[in-house]
């Protein structure tokens, strides 16, 4: 359990910083594991609950698009509450979800339940963010921050391997139940870890300049069209593997949890190096490398190994990106502002996964792979021009 000295008062290096940093990398993966989960059980589903590939693709629609339109609302709330309060409602509403998604007896059921579930999406990037921003000095808040981030990725693994082990043997529902039950004991510990905190209100006359808007507003853009990619991926990866390559249900399972852990190791190593001057470019350079990746998912029906390149090279490159996009939130944040402007930035991400699978899926379900594969390519090649343009026009505005 976290000791409360770890969050102390804000600006004062924590004795043991790591109980925090565990807690809310453990707060990012049950935000978006109920997603994960249906993504790693996904073909189970189909059969039980008899729903189509583009149903499946509905699922993360309404979970992020639930979270898009959340999210600007969501970080004006925690800029105000303070994050003890929104991360204990994040983790209720994630159990709360999983528990229904666990008890689906079709879909309608089990599409309100993923709706639930963009509630603890909205709040996460908020609420985690702007207590790295209280409490951790800022020289060491990259690789607090890509620590956290990592936590999204750990779900990813926990969803691919564990759950889907547990689901293999006592069906996926017991999978969900199991996670709700993690979600619940983990927000007890967390209001007992970390301390109260009186609602406040923004600073009087904060206001953000031009160029710290333009940036948020590009980071969304970028954040859209890479999360567009990063969810086809999550949702359909494993029912690729199932149907184009011939491989067994928890085999094609693994494949989340190699881009899960792909995904932990590149967001802490990026974000630890995305220092000021440096972070700017990395988005744009990591999206474009994910081009690659993407490369090799479509050699893999002719050369089906490739397939775990593949997934770990969206891990280490694509799925990193995003952590380092909040970084950069974070490094230019104006007080009083740092759950809201997270927020934005999370919305655009958050939309781009709502908007993504849906057209991946009705590929998919036409058995166009390459065609599927080459929308992500494309996706992938706009962020990182997108986001590359940004640095470009930045770094010219500071020479002058």
């Amino acid at each position: 359990m976290t000791d409360r000295s770890a969050v102390s008062a804000p600006g004062r290096a924590p004795a043991r910083a790591w109980p925090l940093t565990s807690l809310l990398t453990a707060c990012m993966a049950f935000s978006m594991i109920q997603l994960f989960l249906l993504g790693a059980l996904g073909p189970l589903l189909i059969d039980e609950l008899d729903v189509s590939p583009v149903v499946l693709g509905l699922t993360t629609t309404i979970g992020f698009g639930t979270a898009a339109v959340l999210s600007p609302l969501g970080g004006r709330i925690v800029d105000h509450v303070g994050s003890r309060r929104s991360l204990v409602v994040l983790l209720l509403a994630a159990g709360g979800a999983l528990a229904l998604i666990g008890s689906a007896p079709g879909p309608g059921l089990l599409l309100c339940a993923v709706a639930l579930g963009g509630i603890p999406q909205a709040l996460a990037n908020p609420a985690t963010n702007t207590a790295v921003l209280a409490v951790v000095p800022a020289e060491r808040r990259g690789a607090v921050l890509g620590t956290k981030q990592s936590g999204v990725q750990l779900g990813a693994f926990a969803a691919g391997l564990p759950l889907a082990a547990l689901a293999g043997g006592l069906g996926w529902r017991s999978a969900f139940w199991a996670a709700a039950v993690g979600a619940l004991l983990l927000a007890w510990g967390t209001w007992r870890a970390l301390p109260p905190e009186r609602p406040r209100r923004a600073a009087a006359g904060v206001r953000a300049g031009y160029a710290f808007r333009g940036m948020v507003a590009r980071l969304a853009v970028f954040s859209l069209l890479l999360g567009a990619a990063i969810a086809s991926v999550n949702t359909y990866l494993t029912l690729y593997g199932v149907r184009a390559l011939s491989m067994g249900a928890t085999e094609a399972g693994v494949l989340v949890a190699v881009l899960g852990v792909a995904g932990v190791v590149g967001r802490v190593g990026w974000a630890r190096v995305a220092r000021p001057g440096r972070a700017e470019w990395l988005p744009g350079l990591l999206a474009l490398g994910a081009v690659g990746a993407v490369a090799m998912l479509i050699a893999s029906r002719d050369v089906p190994p490739l397939v775990w390149v593949g997934a770990a090279g969206i891990g280490l490159l694509a799925v990193s990106a995003n952590a380092v996009t909040m970084v950069l939130v974070v490094q230019r944040s104006l007080p009083g502002r740092a759950g809201h402007d997270s927020a934005l930035v999370a919305a655009g991400f958050f939309a781009g996964f709502a908007l993504g699978p849906p057209v991946f899926g009705l590929l998919m379900q036409a058995e166009r792979y390459g065609a599927a594969w080459l929308l992500v390519a494309c996706e992938l090649a706009a962020a990182g021009v997108v986001a590359v343009a940004w640095a470009h026009r930045d770094r010219r505005a500071a020479a002058r």
